[in-house]
């Protein structure tokens, strides 16, 4: 076989400079000068007899043969790091490394506990968690740089048939008032009622708020009949809204555990409206499976999942549930 006329680090130098932007970026990210980089570079491209780059511009512009070149770079590395993970199954659980994914939602509230039930169990494996967009989120599965992950939103068409996608858990979104509305010392409210509060949301462009909105539209809700007084864009920044009496909101029930039991706001019933989302493993069928990532599919993923997932194992008992903390005071 002809020598290749690429190394693994002048491919690894060509994916930073288009992640990061630019050469010197790309330099700092990998911890070599720019000259090293710029350098690299210039015999790659003296090697494969093609410009990778336009310098024309200040940002680091692919040419034609450099978004080429890049897709199979980013299928070399990936498959390189699979060897190295399945070299490393060849000891056993006092090592190695898990890489999980997560939407926005299930990333900051959910996968934390999962982690850490794991890391009780395999304290020495390297465990990294990946929060982004569902899109971003399965395109990482699908080229390998996942190696599972839970998603709440829906996956592009062409992604659907290359993953295998299961229902893991449902996600219920749950009305909370401030402590002292005046509509707090109910236990149900209706859905007239709800056109009468003032709501605190996410901003209108953002995916998840769209999300909450078709969920709402779906559970016989008219949305556009909803006064919204603020738009704000973080989760944590509603909540803390809420507790300082500026409005009411939808908010998944899996993030308001501490408030719930902390009494700083107040979660009513709403006759006739549960409004919930799937949520959904994904994984890639085809790409190795590590120990690592054997052992959280088996040790921890049916421990969280919905009774009537397929995750959920014979007889397991669930430690926690996607449920409030007064629930779970009540198990």
């Amino acid at each position: 076989m002809a020598d290749l006329p690429f190394t693994l680090d002048q491919l690894r130098i060509l994916r930073a400079i288009v992640s990061e932007g630019s050469f010197k970026k790309a330099a700092d990210s990998l911890y070599v000068t720019q000259p090293a980089v710029s350098l690299q570079i210039q015999n790659l491209e003296k090697q494969l007899e093609v410009s990778l780059f336009d310098r024309g511009g200040r940002k680091a512009q692919l040419t034609e043969a450099g978004h080429l070149l890049l897709s199979y770079c980013d299928r070399i590395l990936s498959q390189c790091a699979e060897a190295c993970r399945a070299l490393d199954d060849l000891h056993n659980l006092k090592g190695g490394s898990l890489i999980v994914g997560a939407s926005q939602t299930t990333g900051t509230y959910l996968m934390p506990r999962m982690i850490g039930l794991f890391r009780q169990k395999y304290p020495e494996v390297a465990v990294q968690l990946q929060v982004h967009s569902t899109r971003r989120t399965g395109w990482s599965v699908a080229n390998g740089q996942i190696d599972l992950a839970i998603i709440g939103g829906e996956l592009p068409p062409e992604l659907n048939e290359l993953l295998q996608v299961v229902p893991y858990a449902s996600d219920e979104l749950a009305l909370v008032l401030p402590v002292k509305h005046p509509l707090s010392r109910l236990t149900e409210l209706t859905k007239e009622d709800l056109y009468r509060l003032g709501f605190v949301c996410l901003d209108a462009q953002s995916t998840t708020r769209k999300m909450v909105d078709q969920l709402l539209a779906r559970s016989g809700l008219d949305v556009q009949r909803l006064r919204i007084e603020m738009e704000l864009n973080s989760l944590e920044a509603i909540k803390n809204a809420v507790q300082a009496g500026l409005g009411a909101a939808f908010v998944p029930v899996v993030s308001i555990d501490r408030e719930l039991a902390a009494g700083t706001i107040h979660r009513p019933q709403v006759a006739d409206l549960q409004v919930k989302r799937q949520l959904k493993l994904i994984t890639h069928p085809a790409r190795y499976c590590s120990r690592a990532s054997a052992a959280f599919r088996q040790d921890v993923l049916p421990v969280f999942a919905s009774p009537d997932s397929p995750l959920r194992q014979k007889g397991a008992t669930p430690v926690v549930q996607l449920q409030s903390a007064d629930q779970l005071s009540q198990n």
